[in-house]
């Protein structure tokens, strides 16, 4: 057991700031909010914070197709109505909108999880997170599902510069079908999914029988599941798979997205975990003592959001909100009494 993890977290407030549009699920303002709690807690304290670089275009063509790059980079709000073919090609539209600072955003959010990889590649950290990332569904040459660029893969592929072996594990209630397509060849990678198979549920894809091809052949696996699993469920599923996942794959250093989507309640979700069971599975990851990336991803209820990934931020630096909470609540409470 490593004494104390050093931990450094990336936000950068433009993030948050940018606007899919009236009743569009995704609101990047949750990033925001959960900072803001974060801040409250006095978490960053006990963190290394730094705002990320924003991707250049060079290093998103890492993975995406250039021309599709360069379109994210030219396409505005104003402009769109000149490219109905190229809005096509690249999946742009309804679930996808172009919106104001779009590539800026994408830049923000690929920027933290390619910076928080490097921290991690370079000894300078143990955990890294990265709220603002975990944008798994994004494809090689087209947005999809809110995603338009896959920082997750990016951030992999960083990786994968100074580790043999990569573990991604995604608890997002959506199957993590672009990182798991990405990587669907090759076994330096291995990919797990915890998700909602069934009924057509986005993106279709995550089936138990999807195990990865030629050299990637047994390394992606799904953990299809059905509506409305509990704590109890999924996290004795998933200690016992990620558990001998590890002792079999023996990763130099695992990425988890820990999309929030998965909560009770969530506008686009359907599981039943409370906060507390979604956090059990970041304390499980931690225990692992594997150098760390953390990321969000999808969640649509903004209150439980914010809450959920404030509770793992303070998971990740072995801090009890709930007594921090208490003890905040007596030291106001108890001079008041005494006089």
């Amino acid at each position: 057991m490593r004494s104390k993890d050093r931990i450094a977290y990336f936000y950068d407030g433009d993030v948050g700031s940018v606007y899919f549009g009236p009743n569009h699920p995704m609101k990047p303002h949750r990033l925001c909010m959960t900072h803001h709690l974060v801040l409250s807690y006095e978490l960053h304290k006990k963190m290394e914070v730094y705002r990320p670089h924003k991707a250049y275009p060079v290093e998103l063509a890492q993975f995406h197709s250039p021309d599709y790059v360069e379109f994210l980079h030219r396409i505005t709000p104003d402009t769109q109505y000149l490219y109905p073919q190229e809005l096509k090609k690249y999946s742009l539209g309804e679930d996808c909108p172009v919106f104001h600072d779009l590539f800026e955003f994408c830049q923000i959010y690929a920027g933290g999880t390619i910076d928080a990889a490097r921290r991690l590649n370079n000894q300078l950290c143990d955990i890294a997170i990265n709220w603002a990332g975990g944008l798994h569904h994004a494809k090689k040459c087209a947005a999809s599902g809110f995603c338009y660029i896959n920082d997750l893969v990016l951030g992999i592929l960083e990786l994968l510069k100074y580790h043999a072996r990569v573990l991604y594990i995604d608890i997002d209630v959506h199957h993590g079908d672009g990182v798991e397509e990405a990587f669907y060849f090759t076994d330096r990678v291995m990919t797990v999914s915890f998700h909602k198979y069934g009924d057509s549920f986005f993106p279709g894809t995550g089936d138990v029988k999807e195990i990865g091809e030629r050299e990637g052949k047994f390394y992606a696996i799904n953990v299809p599941l059905k509506d409305g699993i509990d704590d109890s469920s999924f996290t004795r599923l998933f200690k016992t798979i990620i558990a001998k996942v590890v002792e079999t794959y023996q990763p130099g250093a695992i990425v988890l997205q820990c999309g929030a989507d998965s909560l009770a309640g969530d506008r686009l979700g359907c599981f039943n975990l409370s906060i507390d069971g979604h956090a059990e599975c970041v304390r499980f990851v931690k225990k692992l003592n594997i150098p760390l990336l953390v990321t969000g991803g999808g969640g649509y209820t903004k209150e439980n959001v914010a809450r959920c990934w404030t509770v793992e931020t303070g998971v990740l630096l072995d801090t009890d909100l709930l007594t921090k909470s208490l003890k905040t609540i007596i030291s106001i409470i108890l001079p008041l009494i005494i006089h």
